[in-house]
């Protein structure tokens, strides 16, 4: 990418190259980080400690990188940011932030870096209740004479997701601290809640754009699969909350959640059919081209987020069959984790680091 100059000179240094990339960064970017712990929690469980390790490591260093990015953002193009805010077909996308800070502090904690987990976890719940309130009312509420509804997509699932992902790592701290345990788990089955009736209303939202407004091959954009890793993040959250110790909230809900989870998962394991097939009208039917896009990394996420789930579950509630299947898409998301991270670098190669071709 180049950039003119006051002069009319083309700017092609990879300082403007890496300032435009900032510009036109997408909100969802985070579902990087999404992607990579969740695969490295998938690892884990699996026995694969080394190769989880390194997924960690990467993780991390996307985490702080795409923080930097957006801080920059905010200073140098706060125009562009501002109109992300009131998009209704991207601002959804910036709680992806929260869900990758809780999944990245959930694999942390399973390391021992308790203390860091719970430093992830006042981060993230602060961004939740902040872009919980700012979001929707900038990207739709706020809209005089406009109806937004005619854009919902599945980046609007990410809000329930960024619910769902205070309550697993909530959930998974509180078995380890000593103090504050009711805390935890009152925050746990908050979320939880609170989550679970978003992805009630976000699915009412999305299913009435589908039958009242055209749906054309270029809408069905990647965040689709949101829909499903919504439900797979609900079941590891209430498979983490079934797990808990003993506490008043937990008590009073674990049933409950511990049959919501089994709904969940069926319901999840529905989805996958009609988004393989939708992937098919897309891209075959209708020749769309398969490139390079950060919102691939909204399909890696629920593939992973679904392999530990239905593990998680399988374990809890002794149901072999389900932990067979999400160690099936346990590998399933490691090898579309591998080609999409492969495709993300050719990608920064190619639109950033390498000078292009002189004209």
């Amino acid at each position: 990418m180049s950039l003119e100059t006051a002069g009319g000179r083309v700017d092609d240094t990879l300082r403007a190259r890496a300032d435009a990339a900032v510009r036109g960064a997408t909100p969802g970017y985070f579902a990087l980080v999404m992607a990579t712990g969740i695969v490295s929690v998938s690892l884990q469980t699996n026995g694969w400690d080394a190769a989880s390790v390194v997924l960690l490591g990467i993780a991390a260093i996307a985490y702080v990188t795409l923080v930097a990015v957006n801080v920059v953002r905010a200073i140098r193009h706060r125009a562009a940011m501002a109109a992300d805010f009131a998009d209704p077909a991207r601002a959804f996308g910036f709680f992806t932030f929260v869900a990758a800070t809780c999944v990245l502090g959930s694999r942390l904690s399973t390391e021992g870096f308790h203390d860091l987990a719970l430093v992830l976890l006042l981060v993230a719940a602060i961004a939740w209740i902040l872009l919980g309130y700012t979001v929707p009312w900038t990207a739709v509420l706020g809209r005089s004479g406009q109806t937004a509804l005619g854009t919902a997509n599945g980046t609007w699932f990410i809000w329930a997701v960024a619910s769902q992902s205070i309550a697993v790592l909530a959930a998974t701290l509180q078995v380890e601290l000593d103090t504050g345990r009711d805390a935890m788990a009152l925050l746990a089955v908050f979320s939880w809640s609170v989550g679970t009736f978003l992805y009630c209303a976000v699915g009412v939202f999305v299913g009435v754009r589908l039958l009242a407004y055209p749906f054309r091959p270029e809408h069905l954009t990647p965040p689709y699969w949101v829909a499903m890793g919504a439900t797979a993040i609900t079941v590891v959250a209430g498979a983490r909350i079934v797990e808990m110790a003993d506490a008043p909230m937990v008590d009073a809900t674990r049933g409950l959640i511990a049959g919501a989870a089994v709904f969940f998962w069926a319901f999840g394991t529905w989805l996958i059919p009609p988004l393989v097939v939708a992937g098919y009208w897309r891209h075959v039917r209708h020749r769309v081209p398969l490139r390079y896009e950060a919102t691939l990394w909204s399909i890696v996420f629920p593939l992973g987020m679904y392999g530990v789930g239905s593990e998680f579950l399988g374990d809890v509630d002794r149901l072999p069959i389900v932990h067979a299947i999400g160690l099936g898409e346990s590998w399933v998301a490691l090898g579309a984790w591998a080609i999409t991270f492969v495709a993300m670098l050719a990608n920064l190669w190619r639109t950033v680091l390498r000078r292009p071709p002189a004209a």
